[in-house]
């Protein structure tokens, strides 16, 4: 077994958007203690509190608790269930302020690319007037997101047309 982090094609850098964490904890999955640690929710009926990224990415940790890691809620009905599959069982979630959501475009999920405020958002082509059309926020309102702050917003990407998709959250 590798000691490089898994790959998740929904999830470039798990790492950096603070999903997932370095920690001496062991695995609850596999009994290991490999160095990382997933950060993020964990939706099970049992309550599951350390699992490695290896054991979210092979689909282990979700077979054995019946664990989901985020939501697809509202994904088109154009996106196939094996990459729904993969984004609500074999990716990272990660934390927001209320429920959070995947993004989705191009008949496929987009990636994550983390928290993200108005210099974040504004700078990717789409991600505003996604914004705009997902929860209606106005200019004045945008200009007030921060990554760490009441008002966040959450930063995807299309892996197919590269277009910013986001949606914002608030305390």
């Amino acid at each position: 077994m590798s000691d490089e982090l898994p790959r998740f094609p929904y999830h470039p850098d798990p790492v950096a958007t603070g999903s997932v964490v370095e920690s001496a904890e062991v695995c609850e999955r596999c009994g290991k203690a490999r160095g990382f640690v997933y950060a993020g929710p964990v939706y099970a009926v049992e309550e599951v509190e350390f699992l490695c990224p290896w054991c979210i990415a092979d689909g282990s940790a979700a077979d054995q608790f019946d664990a989901d890691f985020t939501t697809a809620d509202g994904a088109p009905s154009d996106v196939p269930a094996a990459v729904l599959e993969e984004i609500v069982r074999r990716t990272p979630g990660f934390a927001g302020w209320q429920q959070e959501r995947w993004m989705f475009h191009c008949a496929d999920g987009a990636e994550f690319l983390g928290r993200a405020g108005w210099e974040e958002v504004s700078a990717l082509p789409g991600a505003v007037e996604s914004l705009r059309l997902d929860g209606g926020w106005d200019d004045a309102a945008m200009r007030n997101l921060s990554a760490d702050g009441d008002l966040t917003g959450y930063l995807f990407r299309c892996r197919h047309c590269g277009l910013g998709l986001a949606y914002a959250d608030c305390t």
